[in-house]
């Protein structure tokens, strides 16, 4: 018994089916992959979100058993509200981003005030304790930063490189921005704990 040999029209059908299946399955598989590391930046970015929301929160409770120690520090205290009430109303990833910022700067400015009446104010336990939740905060958020800026590193650089950049233009999933510190965050803050 002869074997039938395939003809060179149903060869050519066979290995364009295969490389359509092959080129097939690519395509899922890298949709997935993308839209899988698109999920993870946005989520990260939420608890991102989530941390900051924590300190929004924190902070006015905090500073409201604060106030009594501090009355001559009115100023501050509307600044941090007016920061808490921006970041608050802010309702995309660079106006959440620039509204921390504001309320950063005007904890920051709490902090400086702080520590220069140091003697006073440090016997005081809610002061101690805003310390601590700020310092707490802190760390929470740079944590969350650091954690969303590896995921956007990971996401860019697959929309970036060749065959992944075809498919992410196609779908249209371009670079994530990353995280940007503040303008003079790069330099030594002055701290001043006495005359």
């Amino acid at each position: 018994m002869q074997k039938k040999k395939l003809s060179p029209l149903a060869i050519t059908w066979i290995v364009i089916a295969a490389v359509a299946v092959i080129v097939g399955i690519y395509s899922i598989s890298t949709y997935n992959s993308l839209q899988k590391q698109n999920q993870e930046v946005e989520a990260q970015w939420s608890q991102v979100e989530n941390v900051m929301q924590r300190r929004a929160d924190l902070v006015p409770n905090l500073v409201s058993s604060v106030q009594g120690s501090m009355k001559h520090e009115d100023k501050i205290f509307g600044t941090i509200a007016k920061a808490r009430e921006n970041y608050n109303k802010a309702n995309t990833t660079t106006a959440k981003a620039k509204a921390d910022d504001q309320l950063n700067s005007s904890v920051g400015t709490l902090v400086s005030v702080i520590q220069e009446q140091y003697p006073t104010l440090a016997s005081n336990q809610n002061v101690q304790t805003l310390m601590t939740q700020l310092e707490g905060s802190e760390n929470r958020i740079s944590v969350e930063r650091k954690r969303y800026i590896e995921d956007v590193r990971d996401y860019n650089q697959s929309v970036v490189t060749f065959p992944k950049n075809l498919f992410a233009s196609m779908m249209g999933l371009g670079q994530k921005p990353t995280f940007k510190a503040n303008p003079g965050a790069d330099e030594v803050p002055k701290v001043n704990l006495g005359d």
